[in-house]
């Protein structure tokens, strides 16, 4: 079976992670559920690796685009699309098919986390692991800090859930215990915590641009390491459903 690529370093981190837990399937096909894949910047590498991919998403025309470029890259037929957001995830998976479920950037937004944690529980057979991606609220805080935004900083270091302009439409922000908390209440045990985008987003474009592949080096190496990993841009967790938990 062909293996899913790593791309540049803005996602380097959770290839990283993929490609480990795809290796320990013993290169069995997997069944995949991408919550809010979007146009398949996950699912369709996962397909070309031989796995099938559900992509559950709320816009119609990420859906689209998805089966466009799922088409283009001659795996349409190991990638489904179906139109629908993560609170009504449970409705649109049955539950402990799937043997990998990605959730990127969902949390932030859901009306209920705790209920898509546990919808994402559900998914999984016994045994199955959870890749979840959520917004750092450290890195949040630290960024508008350095711009000058005070008020919205101090708002974000006081309040997980503030919104710290009129355009922020993220609801709340993590951090790495809160994210494990969330994913333990609904039987999902964390493996692995990395950060994603250590320092990917506070270099000049220009720096980045000299050496992209001394950047991807070290945002692997960072990003499993405190305090790095823990003021990241994102926190990428890997979580398990027991294999005894029914």
């Amino acid at each position: 079976m062909a293996t899913a690529r790593i791309a540049g370093p803005r996602t380097a981190v959770i290839w990283s992670v993929l490609r480990g837990e795809l290796a320990g399937q013993d290169g069995r096909p997997l069944s995949i559920v991408d919550v809010g894949g979007g146009t398949g910047g996950f699912a369709v590498p996962l397909a070309e690796a031989g796995h099938t991919v559900t992509v559950v998403d709320p816009s119609p025309d990420a859906l689209a685009s998805l089966l466009r470029r799922a088409t283009d890259a001659g795996v349409a037929d190991r990638v489904r699309a179906l139109q629908g957001d993560a609170d009504s995830l449970g409705d649109l998976v049955p539950p402990a098919a799937a043997d990998l479920v990605l959730c990127h950037a969902v949390f932030e937004f859901v009306d209920d986390p705790d209920a898509v944690a546990q919808a994402l529980h559900d998914a999984l057979r016994p045994g199955g692991a959870a890749s979840v991606l959520v917004a750092n609220r450290a890195a949040a805080v630290l960024s508008r800090a350095v711009a000058g935004q005070w008020q919205a900083a101090t708002a974000l270091l006081a309040d997980a859930q503030a919104r710290v302009t009129g355009r922020d439409t993220v609801r709340r922000r993590f951090d790495l215990i809160g994210a494990e908390a969330l994913l333990a209440e609904a039987g999902l045990h964390v493996e692995q915590a990395h950060g994603v985008r250590v320092v990917a987003d506070l270099v000049p474009g220009v720096v980045a641009d000299a050496d992209p592949e001394a950047l991807l080096a070290f945002e692997l190496a960072a990003a499993a390491v405190p305090p790095y990993r823990d003021v990241a841009t994102q926190l990428h967790l890997l979580a398990r459903r027991g294999h005894a938990d029914n």
